[in-house]
């Protein structure tokens, strides 16, 4: 059954109900399953189904005799039928379920005797264990749908749900907070994947004019190396909500937010991973709580010190930004980027359906701090202090070679102001959007911080 509960934490980990199965055969595991319906967009694959099918497959033959059945929930009609027709010897199952059970709760289909098999059933085994899985998880999700609710406030705006519909290669379940003080109401959208307890956590930033779906290709690795991945959308991006106003933005109180976050998710053993805006802001964070950070993972940013001119590179693009406010999102990743497919680029314009809600795209370009008075120049110069002097976590840094804003000067610049730091990865093909080539930088920093 702790096997089992293992598998029911790896569904919890992908979004779906924490249900998980295991078939033991002369002493031995033979197979596994866990609940799958929402990713595999299949009303059968429950985690029983899935243990049912790979133990079939693995003897070469669909009757199971001489199988034992664990499962964290008590069995539907669907799943105990079609354990009666494997032949399972014994079912052992731990929570009850009071809605759907059909091994006592609802109905008792082990108990009927007309039938030509007849499977031993045995519940109730580590049934808190189970039970607290499932409460947990719905107690979450109550809570989400809660927050989810929460009234918009009239200055700000707030993309319709419809158009994250679909995602391609992003499956995580969304999460939300609006009770933050620097929010005032605003609703703050972010990823919360993987274990909470006793694993490195995956702090994700991303930049402008991006989101959290920048890190599609990151994630997965992080999550299967056992780690938890935290990827917040910065207000006015994403699925976070859009003030109206390009005053609303400020160097200052997005990274109030950003450290209210950090405090009310408790976060520790950080990997700060940045990039763009995500390190702009994002290095000015380690230095107000050290102990909850471990490790930096930096690509394409900088530190805006003030004291020092902005690359030509970065300058172009703002001089664009002012001149083209309604460029096409998605076109640019797919310049630096001609892999992406066509519902990958609408992915990135998802957000912003209309002029309305691209204040933020319009506001941080001049946001970034030029001058040694600008809002955020002083806290960067702390922060170059504190990681040039007194950071002590492990460093690795990835260039995007072909980055025409933040690329290679700008990153050999940042790399001798970050204490240990090793030699960059450098990553010929990819641009400004590094994360578009993030597997293997994934892979590489997960071997670097283990």
């Amino acid at each position: 059954m702790g096997l089992a509960l293992d598998q029911a934490r790896q569904a919890q980990a992908a979004g779906e109900v924490p249900v998980g199965a295991v078939i033991v055969r002369d002493g031995q595991v033979i197979a596994t399953g866990r609940n799958a319906p929402v990713t595999a967009h299949d009303p059968t694959a429950h985690a029983e189904i899935a243990a049912l099918r790979a133990a079939a497959a693995a003897l070469g033959n669909y009757r199971l005799d001489g199988c034992d059945l664990y499962v964290t929930l008590e069995p539907c009609a669907m799943c105990s039928g079609a354990m009666l027709h494997a032949r399972l010897r014994r079912v052992v199952f731990g929570a009850p379920d009071p809605k759907t059970g059909a091994a006592g709760s609802v109905l008792d289909l082990f108990a009927e005797r007309r039938l030509n098999h007849h499977t031993q059933v045995q519940g109730g085994v580590r049934a808190g264990d189970c039970g607290r899985l499932l409460s947990d998880f719905f107690q979450q999700r109550r809570t989400q749908a809660r927050v989810a609710q929460q009234p918009l406030r009239e200055d700000a705006l707030r993309t319709p749900e419809e158009r994250f519909a679909g995602l391609p290669d992003y499956p995580w379940a969304p999460n939300y907070l609006s009770d933050l003080p620097a929010l005032a109401g605003l609703r703050l959208h972010y990823l919360d994947e993987g274990p909470r307890a006793g694993a490195s956590v995956w702090l994700c930033l991303h930049g402008n004019p991006a989101w959290s779906y920048l890190y599609r290709r990151m994630i997965p690795v992080f999550l299967a190396a056992g780690h938890r991945v935290v990827a917040p959308d910065l207000v006015g991006f994403g699925k976070s909500d859009k003030p109206k106003k390009e005053g609303a933005h400020s160097f200052g109180w997005h990274r109030r937010v950003l450290l209210e976050f950090v405090d009310r998710l408790d976060l520790r053993e950080v990997v700060l991973v940045v990039q763009d805006w995500g390190g702009l802001l994002g290095l000015t964070l380690p230095m107000a709580a050290p102990q909850r950070y471990r490790g930096l993972l930096v690509m394409n940013t900088l530190l805006a010190t003030g004291d020092a001119p902005l690359s030509p590179g970065f300058l172009a693009w703002r001089q664009m930004c002012a001149h083209n406010p309604e460029f096409d999102i998605g076109r640019l990743l797919a310049r630096g980027n001609p892999q992406l497919r066509p519902e990958e680029c609408a992915a990135y314009n998802a957000p912003f359906p209309d002029r309305g809600y691209r204040a933020a795209l319009r506001a941080f370009p001049p946001m970034v701090p030029e001058f040694p008075e600008s809002d955020g120049a002083a806290l960067s110069r702390q922060a170059r202090e504190f990681w040039s002097r007194q950071w002590s976590g492990k460093s690795l840094m990835a260039i995007g070679a072909q980055d025409p804003v933040l690329g290679p000067p700008v990153m050999q610049a940042l790399h001798p102001l970050i204490r240990g730091c090793p030699e960059p990865i450098v990553v010929d093909q990819a641009g400004h959007f590094v994360q578009e080539h993030g597997q293997g930088i994934a892979e590489q920093a997960v071997r670097h911080f283990s």
